[in-house]
């Protein structure tokens, strides 16, 4: 049977509107992807670290609930589990401060072995960090090797705008690992100065054959090697768009394993399956834009699940 992994930090998150805390929840991209996943029964395990403290219990508990496997996250006991701090603001977008003590010995686990087919998600500032880097080229790398999906979602924040020389080589080196890309408007804006997806794809096809570009309300588009489309949004006014872009993500990876897409199919699949694949990440991201849950519903879960 093949399995999902996701890789990427752990934070708690403390949301906070007009001054006011709202909501306080476990988060982190990657995070909110695979409790997504687990509420739908998939088979999918978090690659993490977060500390052995009442903060880091409260995750793992919170985790093992929603059933997404643990067995690969490093329960650290020299630093504290990160919070992070997000302020919406009034179209409800978040601006964040984070808070993170890690112990010097990071990431310290037995990684899984990967078989062909079985979905990777990695992203986000985790996945340029020099501090774990080794050991996250070591498993993505094996990922492409083993002929696993690996999709790779940059998640490039501005606050890192200042290091993007640095940081380009790396984010490159992470897209030519990778099965799909699937980045915002935002994203390759701020790191490639593209103005749309065609621009985005003239970088991306250079390491990439497969890349799936979120524009917001404008709309979803695809580019690969074979296929070229766009698909529609729905039109909602969202209570908060934290975790968005981490359950499109979430239910492209849902569509791709119940629809039985392989690696091979991704560069040949037209917009039939495509729009099975966008449309269920639409249907991810809607409904955790309509509440404050960084992840889909337990009722929403139990529809799909039925």
């Amino acid at each position: 049977m093949r399995k999902i992994y996701g890789i990427g930090e752990t934070v708690f998150d403390i949301i906070f509107k007009n001054g006011q805390p709202q909501a306080a929840k476990p988060g982190g991209a990657m995070l909110n992807s695979s409790v997504s996943l687990g509420r739908i029964g998939l088979p999918v395990s978090f690659i993490s670290e977060y500390g052995k403290d009442d903060v880091g219990n409260l995750i793992d508990e919170f985790l093992n609930i929603n059933g997404v496997g643990t067995t690969f996250v490093h329960h650290f006991t020299g630093g504290k589990t990160g919070l992070a701090l997000a302020f919406l603001n009034e179209r409800n977008d978040a601006s964040y401060t984070f808070y993170k003590n890690y112990p010097e010995k990071r990431l310290d686990i037995e990684f899984p072995v990967l078989n062909e087919d079985d979905i990777v998600l990695c992203g986000s500032i985790y996945a340029i960090t020099q501090e774990i880097r080794g050991k996250f080229t070591a498993f993505t790398k094996s990922a492409k090797e083993n002929k696993a999906i690996l999709i790779y979602d940059p998640n490039f924040r501005p606050t890192h705008s200042s290091d993007l020389d640095m940081l380009v080589p790396v984010i490159i080196e992470n897209m030519k690992t990778a099965a799909i890309i699937r980045g915002s408007d935002e994203d390759f804006k701020n790191i490639f100065n593209a103005g749309n997806a065609d621009e985005a794809w003239r970088v991306v096809s250079r390491y990439c054959n497969c890349l799936v570009y979120t524009a917001s309300s404008e709309g979803v588009y695809v580019r690969t090697v074979g296929y070229s489309g766009k698909f529609e949004v729905k039109k909602i006014t969202p209570v908060s768009t934290i975790g968005a872009g981490d359950n499109f993500n979430a239910g492209m990876i849902a569509a791709i394993y119940k629809n039985n897409i392989s690696r091979d199919h991704l560069e040949t699949i037209g917009k039939e399956q495509w729009g099975k694949i966008v449309g269920m990440g639409v249907n991810f991201a809607t409904e955790v834009c309509l509440s404050y849950e960084n992840y889909i519903s337990r009722e929403f879960a139990e529809k799909l699940k039925n």
